[in-house]
């Protein structure tokens, strides 16, 4: 089975910054797109920043210029930079991987859609 577990939230102050990882377990050999995802109360999810397994990033205009979506295919992790946090920046955030070639005994299969639990982050002085 594959697994996403995120990492790095926290309380941050307006105008600080945090470190994001999403690190992807399992009999893993590829991922496709990876991307962020947030939810504050009250709200739909929406999309932060995408990005495809040669590299290519997409951002939501709330976040560009402020956040940085990066990856390591070699260990399956992703990462995403934020900084000039803001207090609207406040939500769960999610990380997703639209499709995962993955090993079971010596056959490969491709699943869809991972997501995983959650990352607070909380900006607020």
């Amino acid at each position: 089975q594959v697994q996403l577990v995120e990492s790095g939230g926290g309380l941050v102050q307006p105008g600080g910054s945090l470190r994001l990882s999403c690190a992807a377990s399992g009999s893993i050999f590829s991922i496709n797109t990876m991307g962020w995802y947030r939810q504050a109360p009250g709200k739909q999810r929406e999309l932060v920043a995408t990005m495809t397994r040669g590299g290519s990033a997409n951002y939501a205009d709330s976040v560009k210029g402020r956040f940085t979506i990066s990856r390591d295919n070699r260990k399956n992790t992703l990462y995403l930079q934020m900084n000039s946090l803001k207090p609207e920046d406040t939500a769960v955030y999610y990380c997703n991987a639209d499709s995962v070639r993955y090993y079971s005994g010596s056959l490969l299969y491709t699943g869809i859609d991972y997501w995983g639990q959650g990352t607070q982050v909380t900006v607020s002085s």
